[in-house]
């Protein structure tokens, strides 16, 4: 079996058989263990979710922010595909798994104290916003002086949309919350 990016950040020579049989997550014992260490050993919040910042792994832009909790990160790390927590649906949510957006890991990093995770990720179909556009943050607010107040402020950084969200989502619940 060839050798993935997810098993040899990790130090598990086997692939997925290896990550499967060894502890995804070490206890955090040290500050010097948590910063200059070789241990995967994340701070989950009290909510036990991890934010998590999602970029396109050739032109680095970023695509999406969301929260991992224990299980999405661990099924990220076992599947070589993006999987999030969903605050507003509290639910565990492979991307793509709908809509055929999948996001395939090519590097996963974690900060200084192990409390953010950044993901480079090739998305296939090129969408990542269940809105339709390519990232989540298709939208600029001008700041300085180019700022006229909340109403009618956001300027749009993507024309199109990559999809129709009523086409591939149909009646399902929007995951926007009021």
């Amino acid at each position: 079996m060839q050798k993935d990016c997810i098993s040899e950040f990790l130090g598990f020579g086997g692939g997925m058989e290896g990550l499967m049989m060894k502890r995804v997550f070490a206890e955090r014992r040290s500050v010097a263990q948590v910063e200059e260490g070789a241990d995967l050993a994340p701070k989950f919040d009290e909510r036990g979710l991890l934010p998590v910042v999602t970029t396109d792994a050739g032109t680095g832009e970023v695509l999406m922010m969301g929260y991992l909790n224990e299980e999405a990160l661990r099924k990220t790390l076992e599947t070589g595909e993006a999987h999030y927590f969903s605050r507003s649906r509290q639910v565990l949510w492979h991307k793509g798994a709908t809509s055929g957006f999948v996001q395939k890991v090519k590097e996963l990093r974690i900060d200084d104290d192990q409390d953010c995770v950044w993901l480079r990720v090739e998305t296939v179909g090129g969408a990542n916003c269940h809105v339709g556009y390519r990232s989540c943050f298709y939208r600029a607010v001008p700041v300085g002086t180019g700022y006229r107040g909340p109403e009618g402020a956001l300027v749009w950084m993507e024309e199109e949309k990559v999809f129709d969200p009523e086409a591939v989502y149909g009646d399902a619940p929007n995951p926007t919350r009021l």
